[in-house]
């Protein structure tokens, strides 16, 4: 697998530099002050509902709240994500292609498998990425996770650099659903923090700020 910018390159470009703008620069400071975690970030399952190509939206992008050519945004509180991806010596890792899919604020995935009553939030991109920067920063608008059947709120994410391929998935910290889910409950303590969102408002939505480690 290779690090391909998929779709329109100049529009990925261009909401990449308007999120860093409007959040990435001011969280950076905050990137730069965590401690490295000496923890890998542990691996977990893709899912059933990862979204191959033919069923993305064309509109691809790290902007996962609004899509070109539809008027409404995603449904649901809005989250800025970012972090950096870092080697095993805790050294940035750029270019490395950073996924993450999950579902929308009504529960629903964009899959052809996902079978629901519950209609679709079509102003939900549902799947997105980015690629790192030299500092091996990658950033994300999305929205916060929310409850699903039978899983606490969640956001799958991937990172391919190379042949290296790491899955895993993100967590809200405290989160009351948590110690009943069967693959949060899985990791040690020191795992269940690598992977773990600390929410926090920020001046237009809430912001989060989590290291991978490869």
């Amino acid at each position: 697998m290779q690090n391909e910018i998929q779709g329109d390159g100049k529009t990925f470009l261009a909401r990449r530099h308007l999120l860093q703008a409007a959040f990435l620069l001011p969280a950076l400071a905050l990137v730069q002050r965590s401690a490295l975690a000496a923890v890998r970030t542990p691996e977990a399952t893709e899912g059933p509902y990862y979204p191959i190509p033919s069923m993305r939206l064309k509109d691809v992008d790290n902007d996962l709240v609004r899509i070109s050519g539809r008027r409404h945004t995603a449904e649901g509180n809005i989250l800025m994500l970012t972090g950096r991806v870092l080697d095993s010596n805790g050294q940035p890792v750029s270019g490395a292609r950073v996924e993450i899919w999950q579902c929308d604020a009504r529960g629903r995935y964009i899959h052809t498998g996902e079978f629901s009553f519950r209609r679709r939030d079509h102003g939900f991109q549902g799947f997105g990425f980015d690629v790192t920067d030299r500092r091996g920063i990658y950033t994300f608008r999305t929205i916060e996770p929310v409850v699903y059947p039978g899983r606490t709120p969640h956001i799958h994410v991937r990172v391919i650099h190379g042949e290296r391929v790491l899955t895993t998935q993100f967590y809200i910290a405290g989160h009351a659903g948590n110690g009943r889910d069967r693959l949060f409950r899985r990791l040690n303590p020191a795992e269940q923090q690598a992977v773990s969102m600390n929410l926090r408002n920020g001046r237009r939505s809430l912001e989060t700020v989590v290291d991978i480690r490869l």
